[in-house]
């Protein structure tokens, strides 16, 4: 019998729901990596934890961008060692990039360790690719390797993009009149994972108040969670409710993002969650070690139809910028979780994660 390990939905505001979406596009059910002992279990990945760092700032806040497009070569390695032998094990994966105005993919595949018995690459409900494969023969190492190359390009915001009245944005998605609008107003409401509520949009009131610029509103806010948030490992988990470490002021990446989302949907914005990589410079005479890259999170928000979304990293404090690689889009982390599935036997685990973005 196959048990879940997320947590309930918390939505204070029970009039907020995202509509349902489209059964022609269903979203796929939440299971997740795992361990057994004799039954299918199911197990999260542990929560994103990058630390904070000196990433470079946006083309947009420089006043000589120079060059604005990074190649990346990422190399993303997940080694289950089993105490004792799984008999089946069915698993998803979301690492493999998804093409965007700011991605470029130049290859992307992927090694797994058995050969699966059966593999499929399938495109979810919110556009990211999916990898979904079985092993049926007996093992105790299961080694998944993504190995893609991409070309990421900064977003230059002119001052018409950044003179966008957020209010102006805030009743176009109430009230959309443009079928293209649809899409994006389903990102506006509360999600399994992140709710809205007065708590929330009383956090992010005072960046609005002091800015009738979007751009500035929501950078203003961004710098905000940086400066009263604690990035904290041991504050927080996977399984973390979104109020919980809003309370605590404290979490890692993706409790930064989730918070900082519940404030803009709280205020009428579309906002998304956004899985990836974020590329860290060693320190002065040193080398990069290989593998010494993580996952990341940051989030979207809906700057207009004429403008698109800007990306945010409340955990660094700043606009997202080259150094930023976007894996995958959706409403919360559960939609995006890199590995997930059912193992049947197994026993514990251990769990050894290697990220290498290097520049090419």
């Amino acid at each position: 019998m196959m048990q879940s390990s997320d947590p309930p939905p918390e939505n204070p505001d029970s009039s907020a729901q995202a509509p349902v979406p489209d059964p022609a596009k269903p979203v796929l059910p939440e299971n997740v990596p795992a361990l057994g002992n004799g039954q299918a279990t199911s197990a999260t990945t542990p929560p994103l934890a990058t630390p904070p760092v000196a990433a470079d700032p946006s083309p947009a806040d420089q006043t000589d961008a120079g060059e604005t497009s990074v190649r990346y070569r990422i190399r993303h390695q997940t080694r289950y060692s089993y105490a004792g032998p799984v008999a089946v094990c069915q698993n998803q994966l979301r690492m493999r990039p998804r093409p965007l105005p700011t991605v470029q993919v130049l290859r992307s595949g992927t090694t797994i360790s058995p050969n699966p018995d059966s593999q499929e690459t399938h495109i979810d409900y919110f556009g990211n690719e999916v990898e979904t494969f079985s092993i049926e023969a007996l093992h105790d190492v299961l080694v998944v390797d993504v190995d893609s190359e991409v070309q990421v390009t900064s977003l230059v915001w002119n001052d018409q993009a950044r003179g966008i009245r957020w209010k102006q944005v805030c009743d176009d998605l109430a009230t959309p009149i443009d079928l293209a609008l649809f899409d994006v107003a389903e990102f506006r409401f509360a999600s399994p994972v992140i709710p809205i509520g007065a708590r929330y949009r009383q956090y992010a009131q005072p960046s609005f108040d002091a800015h009738e610029s979007l751009y500035d509103a929501v950078e203003d806010l961004t710098r905000r969670i940086h400066a009263d948030f604690r990035y904290d490992t041991t504050a927080t988990n996977v399984d973390t409710p979104v109020h919980q470490s809003f309370d605590l002021k404290a979490g890692v990446c993706q409790d930064f993002a989730q918070v900082q989302i519940a404030c803009l949907r709280s205020m009428g914005l579309a906002a998304r969650y956004v899985s990836g990589y974020l590329r860290t410079l060693p320190p002065p005479g040193k080398e990069k070690l290989v593998g010494a890259d993580e996952s990341h999170a940051w989030l979207s928000v809906f700057m207009g139809l004429d403008h698109g979304w800007l990306d945010l990293d409340p955990t660094n404090g700043c606009i997202a910028g080259r150094d930023h690689i976007p894996i995958c889009l959706g409403r919360d982390y559960r939609d995006v979780s890199p590995m997930r599935g059912v193992a049947i036997g197994g026993g514990t685990a251990d769990l050894y994660v290697s990220v290498d973005v290097a520049v090419v």
